[in-house]
C-alpha cells in the first residue's frame, strides 16, 4: 500500500482529500498532519501528527521516511484584511520557506512526488480572458506572491533532484461547510438580504470540493503530471448574480438582486474601505483548464448544480 503525508489535514481541502484516498478502491496508508491532533478527523488507520508551526526550520524528517507523496494543503491562508506591518514576511514564512523546508526534508528521505496547492491570484486579480497556466505571472496580495515564490522554488528543486512536484492553482473552493465567501453569500441569500449586484456582469471560476478533491488525486499519480502546474476548475463559469440566483434556486430562497450601476457601486465600496471585497464580486476571473483535460484526460466529475445542492444540504463533515 502506498503512503501519502497530507499537511493542512484539518483544513477544508485536507479533510476531503482524506476521506477520499480511504474510500478510493486502492487505498492509500495516510499521516495526517495539522497544528493539534485534536483537530485531525480519526480516519481508520491514518496516522495523525501536530506541527504546530510551518516555516524554514520545522523538522519533517521523522514523519517523511517510506512516504510515496506529499500533499502540501497547509498555508498562512489570504486574509482581505491583513493588517500586519510586514504581510509578505509573514506569508512568505509560512508559504514559502516552509514549503521549501517541507520539500528539502522530503527529497532527503526520497519521496516520490510533491503535490502543491497554490493559487489561481499568481497570475492577477482578474482579466477580460480566462488564464492560463503559461500567462506571465502578476500576484495581487502578498499571500500569492509567497505562494508564487513557493512554486518557483519548488521546481528549482524538482529540477535539479529525483522528486516529481505538481502545482495546483484552485480558484475559490466551494463545498460542504466551506469557509469564506461562499459561505457569506449563503448566509446572505438565506436571510433574504438584498444584494445590489444584478447588474454585475463578470464571469468566475469556481471549483467544488469534490472536483478539487478528485484533481489532487490525479496529480498524485499520473505520469504525465510530473514537474507541471495546472489551473483548475469545475469547467463551467458563473457570474456572480448567477452564482447567487442558482444558491436561491438550491435552498429554495429567492435571491434578491438589485441592479445598481457598477460605478455606483464602486463609489459606495470607496467610502466603506471595501473595494476589495466589491472587486472579488465583480471582476472577471477564470482558469482555462484545457492542459488538465488534454494532458491529464481529466474531465470534472461533478457539474455544477449537483456540486450546489451538495454544497449547500445540511451534512456531516468528513
Amino acid at each position: 500500500m502506498k503512503t501519502c503525508l497530507i499537511t493542512g489535514a484539518s483544513g477544508f481541502v485536507g479533510r476531503h482529500l482524506a476521506s477520499a484516498l480511504q474510500q478510493a478502491l486502492d487505498p492509500w496508508q495516510l499521516r495526517l498532519v495539522g497544528r493539534s491532533t485534536d483537530r485531525l478527523t480519526a480516519n481508520a488507520g491514518a496516522t495523525r501528527h501536530a506541527i504546530s508551526a510551518i516555516d524554514g526550520n520545522t523538522d519533517w524528517s521523522g514523519l517523511l521516511q517510506g512516504v510515496d507523496v506529499v500533499v502540501h494543503a497547509a498555508a498562512r491562508v489570504h486574509v482581505l484584511h491583513d493588517t500586519a506591518t510586514d504581510a509578505l514576511a509573514l506569508y512568505r514564512r509560512t508559504n514559502t520557506e516552509g514549503t521549501l523546508r517541507l520539500a528539502q526534508q522530503a527529497v532527503a528521505a526520497g519521496v516520490r512526488r510533491m503535490v502543491f496547492l497554490s493559487t489561481i491570484g499568481i497570475h492577477g486579480g482578474g482579466q477580460d480572458h480566462p488564464y492560463q497556466e503559461t500567462d506571465t505571472p502578476a500576484p495581487h496580495s502578498p499571500y500569492a506572491q509567497s505562494k508564487l515564490d513557493a512554486e518557483r522554488g519548488l521546481l528549482a528543486l524538482a529540477a535539479h533532484s529525483g522528486m516529481e512536484v505538481v502545482v495546483i492553482r484552485p480558484p475559490l473552493v466551494y463545498g460542504p461547510n466551506a469557509p469564506g465567501n461562499f459561505a457569506r453569500l449563503e448566509a446572505i441569500v438565506r436571510r433574504g438580504v438584498p444584494l445590489p449586484l444584478g447588474g454585475v456582469n463578470n464571469l468566475r471560476s469556481l471549483v467544488a470540493i469534490d472536483n478539487l478533491v478528485d484533481f489532487i488525486q490525479c496529480c498524485m499519480v499520473h505520469p504525465a503530471a510530473a514537474n507541471q502546474a495546472f489551473l483548475v476548475s469545475d469547467g463551467h463559469d458563473l457570474s456572480t448574480p448567477e452564482l447567487i440566483r442558482r444558491i436561491g434556486a438550491t435552498l429554495h430562497h429567492q435571491a434578491r438582486l438589485l441592479p445598481v450601476p457598477t460605478t455606483l457601486l464602486r463609489w459606495s465600496a470607496a467610502c466603506v474601505g471595501k473595494q476589495a471585497m466589491l472587486h472579488q464580486l465583480t471582476s472577471t476571473l477564470q482558469a482555462d483548464i484545457h492542459k488538465a483535460r488534454t494532458l491529464l484526460s481529466w474531465i470534472p466529475p461533478q457539474m455544477v448544480d449537483a456540486a450546489l445542492a451538495k454544497a449547500l444540504a445540511p451534512q456531516h463533515i468528513p
